[in-house]
């Protein structure tokens, strides 16, 4: 059995919502990196990593697609980007010096929603506690790729690229937001499920 076939016999938000099939999965995979492009434009800016909505886009997309789809729907994205589609914060693109000290965020959206998405196969995005514990960990995920990521890209830049720099440009300035933006994604995901199943009564 395929990592796809295996994740479709857990069906999350997506296929209690849509019929499943090649088209409408390759179609759910393009609306989760448009949905993560629009939101990545929603921003605080900042240098070297700016404040966006994507880490929220990347969390409701792998819940809401599952593990595969979601984790496609972010390669997706990733690819477009670095090919030239302005996706990126700001319409950016590429790995410009825009874009290049927070790119390993980006790289790190992939497993995030392929964890959120395996945890909601799972029916973690059914019950609150749960969906605060699994919105928590996937939030997290990013920070694993994109501090050592933000590191490298200092010193490739000549700037200082200690932990305590590090941490100060691309962890601490987004602790707030980032608490703001699990508790919407905790939120939603069980309110969605009860809607649903209150509209199906």
């Amino acid at each position: 059995m395929t990592i796809a076939s295996a994740s479709l016999t857990r069906p999350v938000l997506a296929d209690a919502l849509v019929r499943r099939g090649a088209v409408a999965n390759t179609l759910l995979v393009v609306a989760g990196t448009v949905f993560t492009a629009l939101l990545a434009q929603v921003q605080i800016p900042l240098w070297p990593v700016p404040i966006t909505g994507q880490t929220l886009a990347v969390v409701l997309v792998g819940a809401t697609l599952g593990t595969w789809r979601g984790a496609a729907s972010m390669g997706l994205y990733l690819v477009a980007g670095v090919l030239g589609a302005p996706i990126f914060t700001g319409w950016s693109h590429g790995l410009g010096a825009d874009v290049l000290p927070s790119f390993g965020f980006v790289i790190g959206f992939i497993p995030a929603a392929a964890l959120v998405g395996w945890l909601s196969e799972r029916r973690w995005d059914r019950r609150p506690l749960l969906s605060i514990a699994g919105f928590g960990l996937a939030s997290a995920v990013p920070f694993v790729f994109g501090l050592p990521w933000l590191a490298a890209a200092l010193a490739h830049f000549g700037m200082p690229h200690d932990v305590v720099t590090v941490l100060n440009a691309g962890f601490t300035p987004f602790i707030v937001g980032g608490l703001v933006k699990w508790a919407i994604a905790a939120a939603a995901l069980p309110v969605a499920w009860k809607a649903l199943g209150a509209l199906r009564k």
